[in-house]
């Protein structure tokens, strides 16, 4: 019988800044966060500490007496890994690895680590290592001890070991060569974009664990792994599902979480576009979670630094089946309108989202004839790739077409035949 040998845990401290510009409350949700991605990421919480303080310190993010406190703390108890909340800068790194020789990670690393560790398909771990390497670009002004391969364990996943003795130049001429597969992907996808213009497109989008891939699955009976950790979903998943006779097209992306690294964003471009294009967004939302709509505001945040604000957009307030409290969901029905309160776990009310999905598609597509020249054949393929054509009968001099379109595409046609005329 051969013994698997058990991986232990890095002991771990994480650490927060309360600067008076929130609520005591809000840091303290805000840190029980971090211990959740610490616990993703696969550490042992041993303690977490936060500092009442004006300002943030420059030279070190938390006061000289804190340092001090930290590291007597992690001396102690033999705790190899600190944890900020906030991202810190490389004057901070340095300064605090120098005063407590410990592993110091920072909130974009552990997110950077985890969706290290969650990549799983090429795409996805492209984009990872991008920003992974976008994010170490600056950074390598100081020693990179907290990535050298005496520490290993979280912080250090992806390319960071690899690129540890590299350059500025080596690094980055790979993110250049990342950039162009990115390019390369995002080609692609637009192409795929193109074959899917007949169909209503829905993006689920939502803050991380707020259940977007179970309503996926009970929507399209599919099987797209869904487990209640963070971030359980990376790669961009569609699949078609029908609603009165109408094929929809469904996307599940990636979770958003508060200080989501820009370079995380930035880099997952191709697989957020399945947001930018799709004509409805299902906006997901732990509804039993005591600060959802902090959760919301993140979201809306996101959802403005794509551009894609402006779009009609489906609150979708999920695991009515934890929340007990009737206050609080007659507050959300009088607060938000076009919302849905559900359990995609237990498909309570979905079938009332579907009801209104149905209204939806009504509404978003049209039925159009048009008599166009026999020698306009350049306008005829401008149809066929805005409609689809259901028929077309000619006469001596014209084609008379009947194609149905969503009714922004039929707009667009119009214009295209005015601008013709």
């Amino acid at each position: 019988m051969i013994e698997i040998p058990k991986i232990e845990k890095e002991k771990a401290v994480i650490v927060s800044l309360n600067t008076d510009r929130i609520s005591k409350e809000v840091v303290e949700e805000h840190i029980t966060e971090l211990e959740e991605l610490a616990l993703t990421a696969g550490a042992e919480v041993l303690h977490k500490i936060i500092q009442n303080n004006r300002s943030v310190n420059n030279a070190s993010y938390i006061g000289k007496g804190k340092v001090e406190e930290v590291k007597l703390l992690v001396e102690e108890e033999n705790i190899s890994l600190i944890i900020f909340d906030d991202d810190l800068s490389p004057v901070q790194l340095r300064n605090l690895e120098n005063s407590i020789d410990r592993k110091i990670v920072d909130r974009s690393g552990l997110i950077l680590d985890i969706f290290a560790t969650r990549a799983k398909t090429k795409e996805a771990k492209t984009q990872v290592e991008l920003a992974q390497l976008q994010y170490m670009l600056p950074r390598l002004t100081r020693a990179w001890t907290h990535l050298s391969k005496q520490y290993g364990g979280i912080g250090t996943k992806g390319p960071g070991e690899t690129q540890i003795e590299t350059d500025r130049r080596i690094i980055g001429k790979r993110i250049s060569l990342l950039k162009e597969r990115l390019n390369k992907i995002e080609v692609q996808r637009s192409t795929q974009s193109s074959s899917r213009k007949n169909f209503l497109r829905i993006a689920l989008v939502g803050y991380t664990n707020a259940g977007k891939s179970t309503l996926f699955n009970l929507l399209t009976k599919s099987d797209v792994f869904a487990e209640d950790k963070l971030f359980a979903t990376l790669d961009s998943t569609t699949r078609q599902f029908v609603v009165k006779n109408e094929t929809v097209l469904l996307s599940d992306t990636v979770g958003f979480i508060r200080k989501l690294p820009p370079n995380l964003i930035a880099s997952f471009k191709s697989t957020l576009s399945e947001v930018k294009d799709a004509d409805i967004i299902f906006h997901v939302i732990d509804f039993s979670h005591p600060y959802f709509e902090d959760h919301i505001k993140v979201v809306e945040n996101t959802l403005k630094d794509l551009e894609c604000d402006k779009k009609l957009q489906v609150k979708i307030f999920n695991k009515i089946d934890a929340v007990t409290d009737h206050q609080k969901i007659d507050y959300v029905r009088n607060t938000y309108e076009n919302c849905f309160i559900i359990s995609a776990q237990r498909g309570i009310n979905v079938s009332s989202l579907i009801e209104n999905l149905e209204q939806i598609i009504n509404d978003s597509f049209i039925e159009e004839k048009i008599r166009l020249p026999l020698k306009d054949a350049k306008a005829v393929a401008q149809i066929h790739n805005l409609a689809e054509v259901i028929s077309i009968k000619y006469d001596d001099n014209f084609a008379h077409i009947t194609y149905r379109s969503k009714k922004e595409n039929s707009e667009k046609i119009k214009r295209l035949l005015y601008e013709k005329k």
